[in-house]
């Protein structure tokens, strides 16, 4: 109801946003040249954060922005499985039979891998999402499917993204041989106080309006409340301006946003 009262064209605070529509906060441009310099490396990356920090939207920023003719980007977000299943979600996404050992499985997937490379001249690109939830052995597993050639030769790119859980795991003693092969890390925190007014003018952009409907007192609120965690911002920013229009005010305050949080928590 409020896109009428404040006249937008569409609802600002959606999830569901184009990756060219991200808003470039600092944290998040760091993370994008991080990632550029890992596809162009080849290696293993690990990318942690808090849940809803956007995380997956940039990676999908950053994987959308390479040439399809020179990177295949495969993803998988079945994270809490055994090897075997693990293996039959990559074997899937790769379009491959999904054999019924594991050794099995292991060959077709290094091979497509292998073809990819040399006959496709293609860089492959794995990415495993919720990774805090991966077993150890499968940790292990995946570190494997990298080494070709002795460890001399780099052809997949490996990105792990999950919570900041995940960090801590990967520099476990146990997972020492993996930790000491990841070549980019970066853990994307919240947005910065003096980045919120930014942030919510960026989303009333893209959905139409050039006003700054949240006073400085709202922007504060939402802050405090959500501690510039952009999922928690959008939802709360999202139940402020409906809580406005109800009131029929022209701008967000802060009573609006202390309104919304009884709707959000």
């Amino acid at each position: 109801m409020y896109r009428k009262h404040f006249a937008l064209t569409r609802h600002p605070f959606d999830k569901e946003i184009a990756p060219d529509e991200l808003f470039p906060s600092p944290g998040a441009t760091e993370l994008e040249a991080r990632l550029r310099y890992l596809f162009e490396l080849r290696g293993i990356g690990l990318v942690t954060g808090e849940p809803g920090a956007g995380k997956s939207a940039v990676v999908r920023r950053a994987t959308a922005a390479l040439h399809p003719g020179l990177h295949r980007v495969f993803y998988v977000s079945l994270s809490t499985g055994n090897v075997m299943d693990t293996y039959k979600s990559i074997a899937w996404e790769l379009s491959l039979p999904t054999e019924r050992s594991r050794a099995a499985l292991y060959r077709v997937i290094r091979s497509e891998v292998t073809r990819l490379c040399v006959e496709a001249k293609t860089r492959p690109i794995l990415i495993i999402d919720e990774a805090q939830n991966l077993r150890p052995d499968v940790l292990e597993e995946l570190r494997l499917l990298t080494n070709y050639e002795m460890d001399s030769v780099h052809r997949l790119t490996l990105l792990f993204v999950g919570q900041a859980e995940l960090r801590r795991r990967i520099g476990m003693a146990v997972h020492e041989a993996l930790n000491q092969r990841i070549v980019v890390r970066h853990h994307l925190v919240g947005l910065e106080r003096e980045e919120l007014h930014g942030y919510l003018v960026h989303r009333l952009r893209l959905a139409g309006t050039e006003l700054a409907l949240f006073e400085p007192q709202a922007v504060e609120a939402i802050y405090q409340a959500t501690n510039g965690i952009p999922r928690k911002v959008n939802v709360l920013a999202h139940h402020a301006l409906m809580a406005a229009a109800i009131a029929k005010a022209k701008t967000v305050g802060a009573q609006h946003v202390e309104a919304a949080r009884s709707e959000v928590t």
